[in-house]
């Protein structure tokens, strides 16, 4: 599938990935901020998501082909891989399956293993309740998923899916596979292989993602990871970007 993508700056290709219920828009203080120092930085809308095609499926090797044959087309092979939450799962994906199109990689909280719980049950929930009728007004989309998001910048962000300016308004992403794929999205599929790349593994320190115990699962796949922490929650980028263009800046120079 080719994605869409936006793109900033020159120099060597960076790839970022967004997460669940995200767009590459998510990363546009990050894009800047390495298109400045001279970065060719690609944006991508990973499917179901933004402005990319919808699919049936929410499979990681899929996703991650998605990845690699819009870089190739994009003439962006082999580059630098940052991949948030769900994104870190594709890059992660991704390096494992063409560690040649992969120049280093940036996993942001999340590791390669299968969680408890399905990841937003309750957000996709509550999305997929509000009645989409004409002449829905946002701060009605945004009473409505007040009681599972309580946190009204969550709220805003998952609401940035909701096309206000259609009539009656309609969610870009795939609500309907999202929820079913939710297992898939939140497990492993257990991909063989190693990657022997560069590997900055990026956590928040107030964030549940990334555990002391997971370290073997990334190790095993990733010998030359390394790990660190910025003082932040799971959207990290967002809570801290310049600790996290901090660290990922100099891993990518480094």
């Amino acid at each position: 599938m080719r994605l869409a993508v936006t793109e900033a700056g020159e120099g060597p290709p960076v790839a970022l990935l967004h997460g669940l219920l995200g767009a590459g828009q998510n990363f546009g203080a990050v894009q800047k901020a390495l298109a400045a120092r001279g970065r060719r930085v690609l944006a991508l809308d990973l499917r179901n998501h933004g402005a990319s095609p919808h699919a049936g499926t929410m499979a990681y090797p899929e996703m991650a082909a998605d990845v690699a044959g819009t870089l190739r087309a994009e003439g962006a092979w082999p580059a630098a891989v940052v991949g948030h939450s769900m994104g870190g799962k594709v890059a992660m994906a991704l390096a494992l399956a063409e560690p040649a199109g992969v120049e280093r990689l940036v996993v942001a909280d999340i590791a390669p293993v299968a969680y408890p719980t399905p990841l937003f049950t309750a957000y996709l929930a509550a999305m997929r309740a509000i009645p989409l009728r004409p002449g829905l007004a946002r701060r009605e989309a945004d009473a409505a998923l007040a009681a599972a998001v309580p946190n009204p910048a969550l709220r805003g962000f998952l609401l940035q899916n909701l096309l206000f300016a259609e009539d009656p308004p309609r969610w870009r992403v795939a609500l309907d596979v999202l929820w079913q794929e939710l297992a898939v999205i939140g497990g492993w599929p257990g991909l063989a292989g190693r990657y022997a790349g560069k590997v900055l593994v990026l956590s928040g320190d107030r964030s549940d993602y990334v555990l002391p115990e997971h370290r073997p699962a990334f190790l095993a796949l990733f010998p030359a990871a390394r790990f660190a922490a910025i003082p932040a929650g799971h959207w990290l980028h967002a809570e801290n970007p310049q600790a996290f263009l901090t660290e990922v800046g100099a891993f990518l120079e480094g």
